[in-house]
């Protein structure tokens, strides 16, 4: 193989995937303009039910056969799927794109870091925790930041380790069609719930082609690369990658929101940030099972 080939076998799935998560975070910055209109309830619910629509066709879930001991955790995978969604939706109503996907990162982490006892594990937390003072209002005053938001996220992160874990254990083999058939089931509580508390906009006809653009830069199409980056890099190679996403969100934020955050905003972000990546860089074998790979969380 020619070393041009080589250049492009190693680029592609990275570009892929910093494609795929421009997208998701464009479909945020996206969704966030239609608040006025819709509200977060709303947006959920349009996210969330036409997504699953979209997921469905594409990978047809129905055909799957689940065990019994599979079905509890598909439900926990569906619910903590939708919870994921609703929470955040309500975070960023009060909370800059760029910190809540920061706050939310936290999950997973704490996940990956869970049982270390290594001394390098502990700078990684350290330097999260480092990041959560400075992003969050605890000990001092910092006026951007709704403290209700900053909880919202940090339960969409808490409900992406449940996501996570429950996700494994009802049918990783699955693939991508596990996640449609958890989005199926995440989409019967939390497409109702929306509705019931969206503004009155959302029953405007209009809306709906803005909701499928924001169903497939959420979901279809950043799920899609992602699976295809996913079965060309390593697993320790994804996980450092998705290590940036905070970043992403922080510059869609700025650049479609008109979102700009302070230098130890900044700083912090780049704390959990570097936190993510040290430990997915430094984790061992055995536990880069539990890298984040499922991609509805927002």
């Amino acid at each position: 193989m020619s070393s041009s080939h080589v250049k492009n076998a190693v680029w592609l799935p990275v570009l892929v995937l910093l494609i795929a998560m421009t997208s998701i975070q464009g479909g945020a910055a996206l969704a966030k303009t239609l608040f006025p209109t819709v509200g977060a309830p709303g947006i959920t619910a349009l996210r969330l039910g036409l997504g699953t629509v979209i997921l469905c066709v594409i990978f047809k879930p129905w055909r799957l056969r689940f065990n019994r001991q599979q079905i509890l955790p598909l439900v926990i995978y569906g619910l903590a799927l939708g919870g994921m969604n609703y929470s955040f939706y309500l975070s960023i109503r009060t909370v800059p794109l760029g910190i809540a996907v920061a706050l939310e990162f936290t999950g997973p982490l704490v996940l990956a870091l869970a049982g270390s006892r290594r001394p390098l594990d502990f700078l990684w937390v350290g330097l999260a925790v480092l990041g959560l003072f400075f992003l969050l209002p605890i000990g001092h005053s910092i006026d951007s930041i709704d403290p209700l938001g900053a909880i919202y996220a940090l339960t969409a992160g808490a409900l992406w380790a449940v996501y996570i874990l429950a996700g494994k254990r009802a049918g990783s083999q699955h693939g991508p069609a596990t996640v449609a058939a958890g989005s199926l089931i995440g989409a019967l509580v939390f497409v109702p719930l929306g509705l019931a508390y969206a503004n009155p906009g959302i029953w405007t006809l209009s809306l709906i082609p803005i909701g499928l653009a924001i169903a497939v830069l959420s979901s279809a199409l950043p799920y899609s690369l992602e699976m295809i980056a996913l079965t060309r890099l390593p697993a320790r190679t994804f996980g450092t990658l998705m290590s940036l996403e905070p970043a992403m969100a922080a510059i869609s934020g700025m650049l479609f929101l008109g979102e700009v955050l302070t230098l130890v905003q900044w700083l912090a972000l780049l704390a959990i940030i570097t936190a993510s990546a040290g430990s997915t860089l430094t984790m061992r074998p055995a536990k880069q099972d539990i890298d984040p790979v499922g991609e509805l969380r927002e």
